[in-house]
């Protein structure tokens, strides 16, 4: 039973992904559903409805599938950095309630900032960057700190003959 409660305990989040995107399936599968029904009704101003609505689940897909494969790719770098023990250490002080002291994330920030300044083609330092910017809480930045990274993991794991450079 121990283990068990350990092993969700490790993959919480990917546990929470699996029950969200199992939920969003469910509705672009009924909203798709529901917009062929709509398409084949004979009333003209429906089947404009429904040609409006089959949008939505075709968007809807699109967007999961960009998002589950922007997390595995992040974990596949993330386990790449492991190996390596290039993983920013997770030091910064937090408050009794467990979040991140704004200061401290900003002077740790400075750190990998420079370092990405320094290496603008590793992917390594973009990746750790992206780890300063969430924990600094600025979301955006650190989305595109981390597809920078993707790109770079890309080109440097790119195969022989493409005309790519390899680290």
């Amino acid at each position: 039973m121990g283990n068990v409660l350990t092993g969700l305990k490790k993959n919480r989040t990917k546990i929470w992904v699996g029950a969200v995107t199992l939920l969003l399936v469910f509705y672009l599968v009924v909203s798709f559903q529901r917009s062929v029904l709509l398409l084949t009704d004979a009333n003209p101003v429906a089947k404009a409805i429904g040609a409006a609505y089959l949008v939505l689940p075709i968007i809807g897909a699109w967007a999961l599938i960009r998002e589950l494969l922007f997390g595995a790719r992040t974990e596949q770098m993330a386990k790449v950095l492991e190996a390596e023990g290039g993983l920013p250490v997770d030091n910064l002080q937090r408050t009794p309630a467990g979040r991140i002291v704004r200061e401290s994330a900003d002077a740790e920030f400075e750190k990998y900032r420079t370092e990405a300044e320094a290496a603008p083609d590793d992917w390594r330092s973009w990746f750790r960057l992206s780890c300063a910017y969430d924990a600094a809480g600025d979301r955006k930045r650190a989305r595109a700190a981390m597809r920078d990274a993707l790109k770079l993991f890309r080109d440097s794991n790119a195969a022989p003959g493409t005309g790519r450079t390899s680290q």
